[in-house]
């Protein structure tokens, strides 16, 4: 297919629905419809791509719609086969998402067995894991803790570990393709079904998401965007590589695989103190003890994990073996915002296959944000319905949004960093609900070893939650800048409103500056906002 449509889009086969892209070239117009069969290593054999059929496109309530050739738009059928088993490898994919709880308990209130119940006996283990340790620069020794741990997933975990091991068919490649680039073991790639269960669009309670688990902050350090629309913490190839840079950044300094796991999952801060308290060991088992309980069963999970794939065969776990673990998706450039709807109501693909594919995109909304790139995952048999008639498309689109009644949530772009001068009254609870990040991450980003602050310090910031400048409603007695000093009191003001129209400022502040002994306010009255004497 030739088409001169100002898009950018490589053909790709995608392993596990994120693969490793042949880039097609725009210098040879006539071999771009051969390059749109290209395969790499990992690629579907030739034997099984058969003449693709064309079909005519009629976009709903418009006859005969033109594509940017001048022709009728065309949809591309992919092989039958090949189709089914996109279907079933997508809704395997959907799934995970109920697992993400399962797995999240099972680490934190690690589970152990009576000895005397053991689905491995000790002797057979001990030499399993010597083995497993030779070929691993992960720490897999013995030990009774690690034994009750694989026994407790064994019996108790074991439909847990089979949907894992079919699941992994899908990211394993594509983990061990970016661990291999920054030479990072490539066991690392049990670690996201601890963190995540293979589910892209996982959020923890405290706001860690996607594979890896980010935490707002970590993400941003990483350049993993997050505003209202998109959280490329879910985009499973952007989070794979942020990870990597992670992890590797964490072996740098603590020079152990199994630390660096530690601090992967409670911050570096945590295993530091952990050394200091056990006497300077530095051994993940004689520090286990002095970990936050989360961390003390993450790296036994881990390795338990690591045993259960490796040894899968030997402990008869059922597998759902993929005929064919990947499938054709290609991807097309937005150049106006559109829904998942509209999509899947205008190219056929349903709206659950277009969030597993485009997991980043958080209210199921491809945005339109000035300096940005934004991108359409589809199924290759869909791509040649949109690209073709893309122009018809966005006119339909921009009719359709234009008719709605309710606009679409505006974009909040929260800063990428910020420097917060310490106000009196402040302390580091009251800043981190602030900002929605933790108080240990404005320990770790300020090097703080304590919870002291003082007044007029500096400290730096990831925030999570959106920081605008907010602007009180304007009105001849009130201020109308963020830069006010004073504020008139009106009908109606609190000392709670008028603390929320002032990003900063609480009503502790309030009542300070203006030696209030109560909450009671008289209008008429001038606020200082500020600890000034205007």
């Amino acid at each position: 297919m030739t088409t001169n449509l100002n898009i950018r889009w490589s053909t790709a086969l995608l392993l596990l629905a994120f693969p490793v892209f042949a880039q097609q070239s725009d210098n040879n117009k006539e071999e771009e419809a051969e390059k749109e069969r290209l395969t790499d290593s990992i690629a579907i054999a030739e034997a099984e791509v058969e003449q693709l059929v064309l079909k005519k496109v009629v976009l709903p309530g418009e006859e005969g719609v033109m594509g940017t050739s001048g022709k009728k738009g065309y949809l591309l059928e992919d092989h039958a086969e090949a189709a089914k088993y996109d279907s079933l490898w997508l809704k395997e994919l959907s799934e995970n998402a109920s697992y993400y709880n399962e797995i999240q308990e099972t680490v934190i209130n690690l589970d152990t067995l009576d000895p005397a119940y053991k689905a491995v006996d000790t002797e057979t283990l001990k030499e399993r894991l010597a083995r497993l340790n030779e070929k691993t620069p992960f720490n897999v020794e013995y030990n009774p803790s690690l034994e009750n741990v694989i026994n407790s997933f064994l019996l108790r975990k074991r439909g847990l570990m089979e949907r894992m091991l079919t699941s992994s068919q899908f990211y394993f490649p594509m983990f061990e393709q970016a661990l291999d680039k920054y030479n990072i073991p490539l066991e690392i790639k049990y670690l996201a079904i601890i963190e995540s269960a293979l589910n892209p669009r996982a959020k923890s309670r405290v706001g860690a998401t996607g594979l890896w688990q980010f935490m707002y902050g970590t993400g941003k350090m990483y350049d993993l965007d997050v505003s209202s629309y998109v959280d490329e913490r879910s985009d499973p190839i952007q989070s794979t590589e942020a990870a990597c840079q992670y992890l590797s950044k964490l072996y740098d300094i603590f020079g152990d695989w199994d630390l660096a796991l530690a601090a992967y999952n409670s911050g570096p801060g945590n295993v530091n103190k952990a050394i200091r308290r056990s006497g300077g060991q530095k051994n993940y088992w004689n520090l286990r003890s002095h970990l936050p309980r989360e961390t003390a069963g993450y790296v036994p999970a881990f390795l338990a994990t690591m045993y259960i794939f490796e040894y899968a065969d030997e402990h008869k776990l059922q597998i759902k073996k993929a005929d064919r673990p990947y499938f054709e998706t290609d991807t097309v450039h937005v150049k106006q915002m559109i829904t998942f709807d509209q999509i899947s109501e205008l190219v056929g693909v349903s709206q659950e296959d277009l969030k597993t594919l485009n997991p980043s995109y958080k209210l199921n909304i491809i945005p339109k944000i000035e300096g940005k790139t934004h991108v359409l995952r589809l199924p290759k048999w869909a791509v040649g319905k949109f690209v073709n008639n893309e122009p018809a498309i966005y006119a339909h689109v921009e009719k359709e949004l234009a008719q709605r009644e309710k606009p679409l949530p505006q974009l909040v772009q929260a800063e990428e960093r910020i420097r917060y001068k310490v106000r009196s009254g402040d302390y580091l609870g009251r800043i981190a609900e602030r900002y929605g990040v933790g108080v240990s991450q404005i320990k770790r980003w300020n090097g703080l070893r304590s919870n002291n602050i003082r007044v007029g310090q500096r400290l730096t910031i990831y925030p999570r939650k959106p920081v605008t400048t907010a602007t009180p409603t304007a009105s001849n007695n009130s201020a109308s800048t963020s830069n006010a000093k004073t504020h008139v009191v009106q009908k109606g003001d609190s000392l709670w409103t008028i603390s929320k129209k002032y990003p900063g400022i609480t009503i502790d502040n309030l009542k300070k500056w203006n030696r209030l002994s109560s909450n009671n306010l008289i209008p008429g009255t001038r606020l200082k906002l500020c600890e000034c004497s205007s």
